[in-house]
């Protein structure tokens, strides 16, 4: 049986972010956009009006999912689409008897097999950003409408000033000559961002040389790319203050040589491993950068076209590597909040550092099982 949940008054106002995708939101919002009705996440009506979170386990909560992270794919069907206050009944995908829940939540009348599917998909992915969501649902074969993959509203506010820099010097190659109203770079970037086709970016595709379906895949690449590096332009202060803590963080209570020689290792191989991957997902920015600049420098907007068009690849491999260091800085701030103590006992700190090490692709030491 489903559970109930109450704590969503939070999320009202969320539409998709790397740990919520809202689709309760979206359905207001879309409620009378045929593409949205016609190409749905889900088949079932109920689902696609649910709230789908990247949950962490809590300690009662685990061995009930079938999942070898810390992290599980939380699915919740609210009472009132319109007001999540008045909470939902949830399941975790993979828990013992989720496609029984599956099927009451979704009714007697819908075949789950695709619906299973997506949630399946979902689960295997480590953020629910928009652009990473829509490579991945596109490559298991799901046809789904576009407005399924909007950036949250408060991303949005938080993202303007970011791409507003980024792009001003495309603004002023694109819009030279035009009205300062034309060329408003606030106007430009909340065009660029929103999910619909904005007639104030016609000199902007224009200059891409970009038509129909290209244009909006190009599109959709570029502000992947820009979601990206905002992110982590965000985030890497906060992962600079985990790889210091990371290193000074004790263990308490009863212990013995074995695991805090463990501890030890394990925070060694874990700091090295965070700092490839920032760095691997860095190198991709960097290519990214590198045709950007020949195209706002040189201007040579075909290299920038072509390398939009051929990004889903790479968008994929920025989302997953984005939203692995993501997790592991904002649960690491979780647990270990700034002006108290950095310790924990050896049980939790170890598997603390196998969830993060498993999220980074590594494997746990073999001691680690026995301990």
């Amino acid at each position: 049986m489903a559970e109930t949940y109450r704590s969503m008054r939070a999320l009202e106002r969320t539409a998709s972010t790397s740990r919520v995708l809202n689709l309760a939101a979206l359905a207001v919002k879309h409620a009378g956009n045929p593409e949205h009705l016609a190409k749905p996440l889900f088949v079932a009506p109920a689902l696609n009006a649910a709230v789908i979170l990247k949950h962490r386990l809590r300690a009662n909560e685990i061995g009930t999912v079938s999942t070898r992270h810390r992290t599980a794919t939380k699915l919740i069907v609210p009472f009132e689409r319109s007001d999540l206050s008045l909470g939902g009944r949830s399941l975790f995908v993979g828990d013992r008897g989720w496609m029984e829940s599956l099927q009451e939540l979704a009714g007697t009348t819908y075949e789950l097999g695709r619906d299973a599917g997506v949630l399946e998909a979902l689960d295997e992915l480590p953020s629910l950003d928009p652009f990473l969501l829509r490579e991945h649902i596109k490559r298991r074969g799901f046809e789904v409408s576009e407005t399924h993959f909007e950036i949250s509203q408060g991303d949005l506010e938080m993202m303007q000033a970011f791409v507003s820099t980024e792009i001003s010097r495309l603004i002023d190659l694109a819009y030279k000559g035009r009205t300062s109203n034309e060329a408003n770079t606030g106007r430009l970037v909340e065009a660029l961002l929103s999910s619909r086709n904005d007639e104030r970016l016609e000199p902007l595709r224009m200059t891409l040389r970009l038509e129909g379906d290209s244009y909006r895949e190009g599109i959709f690449a570029w502000k992947g790319f820009l979601y990206y590096k905002w992110v982590l332009n965000s985030l890497w202060p906060k992962l600079r203050e985990v790889l210091v803590e990371l290193m000074k963080v004790k263990t308490v209570g009863p212990r013995d040589y074995e695991h805090e020689n463990l501890v030890k290792t394990m925070k060694v191989k874990l700091h090295a491993n965070i700092e490839q991957q920032v760095k691997a997902v860095a190198d991709y920015l960097r290519v990214y950068d590198g045709v950007f600049m020949e195209l706002t420098k040189d201007g040579n907007a075909t290299a920038f076209r072509d390398f939009l068009l051929r990004s889903p690849e790479m968008l994929v491999a920025l989302g997953e590597g984005t939203g692995v260091v993501s997790h592991i800085a904002s649960f690491w701030r979780f647990r270990f909040p700034k002006g108290k103590p950095l310790e924990a006992n050896v049980a939790e700190l170890l598997d603390i550092l196998q969830d993060f090490e498993s999220g980074l692709g590594g494997d746990a030491p073999a001691s680690l099982a026995a301990a």
